[in-house]
Formats: C-alpha cells, structure tokens, sequence
C-alpha cells in the first residue's frame, strides 16, 4: 500500500464525494439517462469499493469508520429530521395522511408476513432467510422506500447487513423503484377515472398554493453546523447505544426544525444530503464485489411485497372512499422521496405538487422507525 492506510482512505473519499455531487449538477442526456437507473447515490458506495478492489487495499480498519458511526451519521439524522414542518402538514388533509400511513404500515409489516409464511412452506426458505440471515437484506429496503438514503443505512447498521447483501439490495432496489415509478407516472392520469368507476366521487383541492416555507432571515449554516457538531459530541460522550442514538436524535433534530422560527431548513437538508454521500462512501471502503447475488425466492418476495402495498393501499383508498389520485401520490411519497413524488404528482396537476412534498418529508423522517418495527418482528421468530 503506497500510503498510510488512513490518509488512502480519506483521499479516496474525497474524490468519490467530490465525483457524486458534481455528476448530480450535469444536464446531460446521457448522464442523466444513466442516473436515472444508477443513481449517484450508488456511485458513492461503488466507487471506492473499486479501487480497493483493483489494487487489493484492505481499507476496513481504517478510522474512517468509527468517525463515521460515532460522528457523521448522527449529523446526518439531525439533519434530515429538523426539515419536517409539522404545521405545514395540515394542508395534506386526514385522508390523504391515513392512505400515506397505511402505505408505510404495509411496507414495514409485509416482509415479515411473507418472509413467515415462505418459511413455513419452503425449508429452502428457511435457510436463505433465518440461517444465511437474508432477512436482514429487507430491513433496510424498508428504510429505502420510507425514509431514503439516511434511514437505509441506519437500519443497515441496527440489523448488521452484511456488505455483500446490502450492495445487491441497493441494485435490486434501484431497479424496481425506477420500474414502479414508470408504472405510477401512468396510473395517476387514470386515477379519476378509476375513481369513478367504483363509484368514488371525491373531489380533489382546487387552487393549492405552494408550501410556505416562512420568510426573514435564517440562523446561520455555520450556527447550524455547530448546534448539530455539539449534539454529536455530547452523544458521542454519553455512549449511547446506536438505537438510543437514533431515538435521541431524530426527537431532538424534530424540535429544532419546528420550535426555532428561524431554523433554516434548506440548508439542514443539504448538509444531510452532502453527509449521505460521505457515509456511503465510507461503507463502500468495505464492500467486498464477491458473491454479489441473491436468491431468487428473496426477488421473489420483495417483487410480491411491492405489488401487495400497492393492492393495500387501493383497499385502504375505496374504503376510505378517498379519490384514487392519492394512491400513486402516496405510493411514490414512501417509495419514491421527495424528487420523485412530486414528479409523478406533476403529470397529473402541478398544483398538487406541495402535497407530495410534505409526504415525502414525512417518509423521510419516519423511515426509520418503520423499519425499526420490521426488525422487531423478525426477531419474534
């Protein structure tokens, strides 16, 4: 190894971090016809796995790691959940917010059921998920469809994914998320329609204005970094156990965002996203490429797992008699985030654009509990 391991390491990081923002600013077709099946996101994670894979560096004990852990991902939570206006979330309306949480609910819950009941049928099932631990593969496909990228490696972390695993379950994911976002961008423009169909007569807000997101002048970023680098050393300092970590923060980051008027919310979401990309970054030091497959019977139950969700959320919508626009809206809030709700919401009525923003808000910042649940209930058994 031509240099210290440490220094390696930092340098490789850099330059993945550097590469993943920079390819996110370019408006290119090509480029962004490439991003849209593999995001930047998993750049972040492959790339330094590249180099230690060509030249043979083993950069897993590297102090990377535990500053990660100990400093970075608690930065990071804070982060993304001092962005959730609570007040705002009035204008979503009860029903919408009642199908958005039964989406989540399905999501958490589902891959317990089904992984049970393949168990109980299939010894090979069995094996792949309770002696070879796949389920563990599914937690943080929970975090990724609920809360995205911060919630995926905080349940990765609580439920120890293995590397190997956890890197062809964001290929997995990556590519059934693309799919099922094609498949709503054309469910929404027959929404109505369906609605009417089974006789749902729900009508949709008219003359939404856009979310506001308060004026005046904002705290500082460099206030803001240094209330969030405190909280992490006087974490840091208690030894809390990662979920109490977890729990701390996401209650202490909440109160921020909404209990000082003049939090400055943009910027607390790009200081997340920056810390994102560091931490995959970081975990791709890792990642080993070999056996980087999964089990067909494992595809098999995160394919049905998202059809099912789907199904459940236009049950919970025909009772609610709840205008089937919601459906896609709130599907793409859980699954999709904040860039693709309101995208699929925006080939509908651009009006309703604010709506998904706030679920997908929402869904950022309640992820990780969802999949806290799941790993609760595979522990049962």
């Amino acid at each position: 190894m031509p240099l210290n391991p440490d220094i390696l390491a930092s340098l490789i990081v850099a330059l993945t971090v550097f590469f993943v923002l920079k390819i996110n600013k370019v408006r290119n077709r090509i480029v962004e016809g490439i991003l849209n099946w593999f995001p930047a996101i998993l750049f972040a994670y492959v790339i330094p796995a590249g180099f230690t894979h060509l030249f043979g560096w083993d950069l897993s004990g590297v102090y990377l790691h535990s500053l990660s852990r100990n400093w970075i991902i608690p930065i990071t939570l804070l982060s993304v959940m001092a962005a959730l206006p609570i007040k705002q979330l009035a204008i979503v309306g009860v029903k919408p917010l009642i199908l958005f949480f039964a989406g989540s609910l399905f999501i958490a819950t589902l891959p317990v059921v089904l992984v049970a009941i393949s168990v109980g049928v299939s010894p090979e099932a069995s094996s792949v998920f309770l002696d070879n631990d796949y389920w563990k593969g599914l937690v943080p496909i929970v975090g990724g469809w609920i809360g995205g990228s911060t919630s995926q490696l905080i349940l990765k972390e609580l439920a120890q994914t293995p590397e190997n695993i956890f890197l062809s379950v964001l290929v997995l994911d990556n590519i059934l998320v693309n799919i099922w976002t094609i498949l709503m961008f054309q469910f929404i423009k027959k929404g109505e329609e369906l609605s009417k169909l089974v006789g749902i007569k729900d009508s949709l807000p008219i003359n939404l204005e856009g979310v506001d997101q308060g004026s005046g002048k904002k705290i500082y970023p460099l206030v803001i970094s240094l209330i969030f680098l405190s909280l992490a050393g006087i974490s840091f300092l208690l030894e809390l156990s990662f979920l109490n970590l977890v729990i701390i923060l996401s209650i202490l980051g909440i109160l921020l965002g909404n209990l000082i008027p003049s939090w400055n919310t943009r910027f607390s979401l790009q200081l997340g996203g920056i810390c994102i990309v560091l931490v995959m970054a970081i975990l791709g030091l890792r990642l080993d490429f070999s056996n980087l497959t999964l089990p067909w019977i494992f595809v098999a139950i995160v394919i049905c797992w998202l059809i099912l969700h789907f199904m459940g959320m236009l049950l919970v919508s025909w009772l609610l008699r709840l205008n089937f626009i919601w459906v896609p809206i709130a599907s793409m809030a859980n699954l999709g985030g904040i860039s693709t709700a309101p995208a699929v919401t925006a080939a509908y009525r651009k009006d309703l654009m604010p709506h998904a923003v706030l679920l997908a808000i929402l869904s950022m910042v309640t992820g990780t509990g969802w999949g806290m649940l799941t790993i609760y209930l595979f522990n049962q058994f």
